[in-house]
């Protein structure tokens, strides 16, 4: 496909490094209802992403293009590599968090917290120590366009912590009306976690939550790092030197770590989700929409494969 200029933006002059004038936008593959979720797969040189409401999760390189992998993915969403590079999913329609086997199959990492069926596990990281770290809210319960209609079984929607030496699955914060995305800063100090509970509850939020990380284990101080315009901040990531890059209704928002908004990447489609990529990690992956879309930006994401590069 045919790259373009890219549209920008610049509302801090910080910006001009992070994504120059000269950069441009390539969509890589489309025909999506919902696409979501990218990981990068650095052994690859590849990006795997879901269409959520499509029910189906592919796999996209420059030599071969885009190809189906799971149909049905059981509405699969949010992706990211465990720390042996294998991916991890968030499935809505089996409400688990599986994992992608070397020969093809899924099998269940986690899908229940104290003897009921979690939500519907939206997106996910894995932390320096091992720890899963996913957020559950209800999108996949709610009707069956991203999963199975379904009452829940918790009395909540929660961000999990999940122990990978003992095995607990952990409440790790209840703060979170709908937790959707979410990110380490590049210390694991803070976790960002998105609330996009403006979609289905009257009067809901559109911000990001900033948690300061105790101990590696729980969530305190929670406070509103950023109310987002326009739009919501679905998914997001953190690039090495700690500024957040989030999805929004016009694009992606870059915002330093003290949540001044330094400019954005406007695209034709509502952004759902971002990751960093490439060789160099300097590569953004977007899914908006309809399309999975790349820019070549300034700065490394803090993603384990770059994290000691």
């Amino acid at each position: 496909m045919t790259s373009q200029p890219v549209t920008r933006v610049v509302r801090d002059p910080r910006f001009e490094r992070l994504v120059p004038a000269t950069a441009r936008l390539t969509p890589l593959a489309g025909g999506a209802i919902w696409a979501e979720g990218p990981v990068y797969l650095p052994a690859e040189d590849a990006v795997l992403w879901s269409d959520v409401r499509g029910n189906v999760v592919r796999h996209w390189t420059e030599a071969t293009g885009a190809r189906d992998v799971y149909r049905p993915s059981d509405f699969a969403n949010g992706h990211t590599l465990d720390r042996d590079a294998t991916v991890l999913a968030c499935e809505h329609g089996l409400r688990r968090i599986a994992r992608y086997e070397a020969d093809g199959s899924r099998t269940t990492v986690i899908d229940g917290y104290q003897g009921h069926r979690l939500n519907s596990p939206n997106d996910i990281v894995v932390a320096s120590d091992g720890a899963i770290w996913f957020t559950d809210p209800p999108y996949g319960i709610l009707d069956d366009t991203e999963g199975y209609r379904a009452d829940s079984e918790l009395e909540g929607c929660f961000v999990f912590r999940l122990d990978r030496a003992s095995g607990e699955l952990t409440v790790a914060s209840d703060a979170v009306v709908h937790p959707n995305g979410l990110a380490f800063s590049p210390d694991e100090t803070t976790l960002y976690v998105s609330d996009t509970s403006i979609a289905r509850v009257d009067g809901g939020n559109h911000h990001i939550v900033a948690f300061d990380v105790v101990d590696r284990r729980t969530l305190a101080a929670p406070h509103v790092f950023k109310v987002m315009e326009p739009g919501v901040s679905d998914g997001l990531r953190v690039d090495v030197e700690g500024n957040v890059w989030t999805s929004a209704g016009d694009g992606i928002h870059v915002l330093a770590p003290d949540a001044v908004e330094l400019g954005r990447i406007l695209l034709p489609e509502e952004a759902s989700n971002c990751t960093f990529g490439g060789p160099d990690g300097r590569r953004l992956f977007i899914t908006a929409t309809s399309t999975l879309w790349s820019i070549e930006v300034g700065v490394r994401g803090a993603v384990t494969p770059w994290v000691d590069a």
